[in-house]
């Protein structure tokens, strides 16, 4: 009997548009969408005697993100130009970051659940510049350059993980990394992530381990796409495997495209040494020096990560994983809870409200939630009433939502809405004999302990609260309903 274990091997380079406003080497604007080739300049156009100028928010961006994952910034480093010819890249090179990479040596921690961490290394963080793209309709094609020059930062992680849902993880969370830094808008509708993960495999048949040929899967712009092309992936190479017995001695490397609608990986060409690209220094552009005084004040703007605040939100306000990842998912909904919590409020409370409320209405109006026109104290003082309770769960609701129209107290809010819940026990009591006297059956139900019980109770609360308008406080009629019960 033939003994066979496989192990999955992933290794992943991310390509991040960083948020400029200007593209890589020249004054062109970044615009999405905008009409074909309006964006251009000699530049970027790659005109004879155009000279390049380097974009300083860009460098300084790379060096935050390098910094976040731990790596060594280089206080040296040079722009490289990798020749290659496609008709979107009109220089027929492209200006990137070879041997002196900005950082290097880093790590980035995915969660792989249950609380726990996996920590995935990071090989290199450089900058290049994105070529243009081509336009396929019938028979012909076009080129818009709108896109040529595009500042991207690429991160390089060793090959350290060990299935797709870790890949996806990792993806997930460098995409909260570089939203929380204000980097990139990370949005990948617009091409401002892309993935290509490298895949093969570690074959023990018989006591001898056997290596696949690493497939590199290109430009894939969904963590759906990403994590179902390296679990196709997984499968092709074994397969492949055991009917020919294809291992990397004996194949090169190749690149694989993405058919989203067969859900299969599809071979594009044998991929390309570094020696084919004929690497050199660029002598347009003067290499990059990062002394201390720069490097500490870029680190300066550094916030606290998603991962290590989704783990304090567990840990300090007792949120479950899920709520503490919602919240965390973008920095300034993080922030606000963070806040809203420590004027005062209860987290969970406050975390139902913005989770359950707040995102909702901040999604209708196209805004975030700090922006919905409630601070965070406010929000506390809400809070505060519903623990003390001055208003009912459902009254906050309708309050919070009030508040972003008005710059009232929610005090002044529930008395104007007459939402503050009753809880004078005498003036409840009259008010639940008035629907016993009214509902003799129910009652009679509500004491038999029979089947009916729970049904009849809940019949008479109801109905308690239907007659104070939902502003009966349902701990204090409970309470009055169980004596009346007993009696």
């Amino acid at each position: 009997m033939i003994n066979i274990d496989k192990k999955i091997i992933v290794g992943l380079e991310i390509h991040v548009q960083l948020a400029t406003k200007t593209k890589m080497f020249c004054g062109c604007e970044l615009v999405f969408a905008a009409e074909p080739n309006s964006k251009v300049c000699p530049v970027c156009l790659g005109l004879p005697g155009a000279l390049p100028v380097m974009n300083r928010q860009a460098v300084e961006s790379a060096i935050l993100v390098g910094t976040a994952l731990g790596c060594k910034v280089a206080e040296f480093t040079k722009w490289d130009r990798k020749s290659y010819y496609y008709p979107d890249l009109p220089k027929n090179y492209q200006i990137s970051q070879y041997d002196l990479p900005i950082g290097s040596n880093g790590y980035i921690e995915i969660p792989v659940g249950g609380g726990a961490a996996k920590k995935i290394r990071i090989r290199r963080v450089h900058l290049e510049e994105d070529a243009g793209k081509n336009i396929h309709a019938g028979s012909a094609s076009q080129v818009d350059l709108n896109r040529a020059g595009t500042p991207l930062l690429e991160i390089v992680t060793e090959p350290d993980m060990n299935s797709p849902e870790e890949v996806k993880s990792l993806a997930v969370e460098l995409q909260r990394i570089v939203r929380f830094l204000g980097v990139s808008e990370a949005d990948m509708q617009k091409g401002h992530m892309r993935f290509e993960p490298n895949v093969n495999l570690h074959i023990v048949r018989d006591g001898v381990e056997y290596k696949t040929a690493i497939s590199e899967v290109k430009n894939l712009n969904s963590f759906k796409a990403l994590e179902k092309s390296v679990a196709y992936e997984a499968y092709r190479q074994f397969d492949n495997f055991i009917n020919t017995g294809e291992v990397m001695q004996s194949g090169n490397k190749k690149t694989f495209g993405w058919d989203d609608v067969k859900e299969v990986t599809v071979l594009q060409r044998e991929k390309e040494e570094a020696h084919d690209y004929r690497y050199f220094p660029d002598p347009d552009l003067v290499p990059v020096v990062v002394n201390e005084k720069w490097l500490n004040e870029i680190n300066s703007r550094l916030c606290e990560l998603p991962l290590n605040m989704q783990a304090r939100f567990i840990s300090q306000y007792g949120l479950s994983e899920y709520d503490a990842s919602v919240l965390t998912a973008d920095r300034v909904t993080a922030e606000f809870f963070d806040k809203a919590v420590k004027a005062g409020g209860d987290a969970k409370r406050i975390c139902n409200l913005i989770t359950q409320s707040g995102l909702k209405m901040a999604n209708e109006k196209g805004c975030n939630v700090a922006e919905l026109g409630v601070e965070p104290e406010r929000l506390a003082e809400l809070v505060k009433m519903t623990e003390a309770g001055q208003i009912s769960a459902t009254a906050a609701v309708t309050i919070f939502a009030e508040m972003t129209s008005s710059k009232e107290q929610p005090g002044q809010i529930a008395e104007r809405m007459n939402l503050i819940q009753k809880s004078d026990a005498g003036e409840l009591e009259k008010i639940v004999d008035e629907v016993i006297a009214a509902n003799a059956q129910a009652f009679a139900d509500a004491t038999s302990d029979g089947k009916k019980t729970k049904k009849a109770i809940g019949f008479l609360m109801g109905q308690v609260m239907q007659k104070t308008k939902g502003t009966a406080n349902p701990q204090v009629v409970s309470k009055i309903l169980e004596s009346k019960l007993k009696q």
